[in-house]
């Protein structure tokens, strides 16, 4: 049988870490109200960022060719991030660990050439 008491400490932490997000996250909400400083007018809502209204509808749809990038961006900065691994570890793994890897890359170099030949990297 279980003794449940071993789990009471991890049970408090997360009770103590709950209770302190809940914390962090309502304690300034509720500060602002009392202090006055939510006092939402007309300038306050303006576009601030940019310095003018916006052209569009803020929800309007994007190209797909912006996923179509976005997706390819991904794809290549995953290769970046298993090209170190294998960089650090590539004495253990010898040979076999070396021809693997270049079959990888052999098929991301081939993806993107198909990639480029389509174009879908051109942006007009």
């Amino acid at each position: 049988m279980v003794d449940l008491a071993q789990y009471l400490p991890i049970l408090i932490f997360l009770f103590i870490a709950a209770g302190l997000s809940a914390l962090f996250v309502f304690a300034p909400m509720g500060v602002a109200r009392l202090t006055g400083a939510h006092n939402p007018d007309a300038e306050k809502l303006s576009e601030y960022e940019c310095g003018f209204p916006a052209f569009e509808d803020p929800r309007s749809r994007f190209d797909v060719r912006f996923y179509l990038i976005a997706i390819l961006f991904i794809i290549f900065d995953l290769e970046a991030a298993f090209l170190f691994p294998w960089a650090v570890s590539l004495d253990l793994t010898g040979w076999p660990g070396w021809i693997t890897m270049m079959v990888f890359l052999f098929e991301l170099i081939v993806g993107y050439a198909y990639a480029w030949k389509i174009g879908a990297l051109e942006w007009e």
